[in-house]
């Protein structure tokens, strides 16, 4: 690791001695403030000019200019290869948490359907990566018609959409002879809630349907499309088709999330291999990627001794487990990641051999 001590006031001096000690090499660097806090984490597939286009755009880069002047030193790493440095990028900013990493991310254009905890569990769109232990699924593209599709989900089985911290108050037998409550918001009157505010559903009705959409995020029951079809094909028969085609686009909704989920999961599952990176330099490392998280990572084996240390690695992490429905919270980005890596990276998927195929062959030799 290299560490400059930055001057405020004339960043020549630091400009000169950046252009003489980095090298076009693959890396991350960190930006950080005169008491050593990170105040911002970047990776390069070339560090050296990456770090002197900061003294380029200082004066005309808004977001250059504003890191640039709150730092105080620069420290920066050389990694094998670009891929090692996206992964090594990630992994900083998810332990510095760097103030201008957080303020100056892009928005995501991927969304996640949310199920909170609590007495009456909400099912929801976020943007943000789960992070707060809810259950979660996704990466779904397109966060626009995620949430209507969602909405449609939440309205065929009476599902609340309000906030996560309404009271909740369920029907129980005494409710039956009580006073009637009012529901919170129109959607009870309008048969889209089953009214979990207002002591209008038991608990126990109320959490089969959650589970009948659980089922339906999972893939394991298609139910809300079942019934979507049904309502659809008897107002036809009826002639009322207006109402029909009402029932035609929750069906097309519906099966849009059915599709995109049964995507999702099946992009994470796809993500499972070795993968040999042959490195910049020829320094080649391999990966062991399961379900889009890095597992763990050895220097390429090149030799019979090397291939077998490697082979005890792949078959620790190679046996048989019952996959969660959801992606780790704490391994979100990480899986973000690989998934765009090998999107935008199709021939890297060349470099790649099924975990099982590794533990059948995989004693010899690796030849990035």
């Amino acid at each position: 690791m290299t560490s400059l001590a930055l001057p405020l006031t004339d960043l020549e001096p630091l400009r000169r001695r950046v252009a003489a000690l980095t090298e076009n090499r693959p890396g991350v660097y960190r930006m950080l403030d005169p008491g050593g806090r990170v105040m911002y984490v970047g990776k390069a597939k070339r560090l050296r000019p990456r770090l002197l286009s900061y003294f380029r755009a200082a004066d005309t880069d808004e977001k250059a200019g504003r890191i640039l002047r709150a730092a105080a030193d620069i420290a920066w790493e050389y990694q094998p290869s670009e891929f090692a440095a996206c992964l090594a990028e990630l992994r900083q900013i998810r332990r510095f948490r760097p103030p201008f990493n957080v303020h100056m991310n892009r928005t995501r254009r991927v969304g996640f359907i949310k199920v909170s905890g609590g007495p009456a569990p909400k099912i929801f769109v976020s943007r943000a990566a789960p992070s707060d232990g809810m259950a979660h699924y996704g990466p779904f593209v397109g966060p626009g018609r995620l949430l209507e599709a969602v909405r449609v989900l939440n309205d065929l089985l009476g599902l609340r959409d309000c906030a996560l911290d309404m009271p909740i108050h369920y029907a129980r037998q005494a409710d039956l002879f009580g006073p009637s409550r009012r529901a919170a918001c129109p959607r009870y009157d309008f048969g889209t809630c089953t009214g979990p505010c207002a002591g209008l559903v038991s608990e126990r009705e109320y959490r089969r349907r959650i589970g009948v959409a659980v089922a339906f995020l999972e893939g394991r029951g298609i139910a809300p499309l079942d019934r979507a079809v049904n309502e659809m094909t008897e107002l036809s028969s009826a002639n009322a088709f207006e109402r029909a085609a009402r029932w035609r686009d929750r069906f097309e909704a519906l099966e849009w999330l059915l599709a995109a989920s049964v995507r999702a999961r099946a992009a994470v599952e796809a993500l499972t291999f070795v993968y040999t990176d042959p490195g910049a330099f020829g320094d080649a490392r391999s990966y062991l990627i399961r379900r889009a998280t890095v597992r763990a990572t050895a220097p390429a084996p090149h030799s019979p001794l090397e291939g077998e240390a490697f082979h005890a690695l792949v078959a620790e992490h190679a046996a048989p487990e019952r996959h969660p429905a959801a992606i780790p919270t704490d391994a979100i980005d990480e899986t973000l990641l690989l998934l765009s890596w090998f999107r935008r990276h199709p021939a890297a998927l060349r470099r790649t051999v099924p975990l099982q195929r590794w533990l059948e062959d995989g004693r010899r030799p690796t030849r990035a």
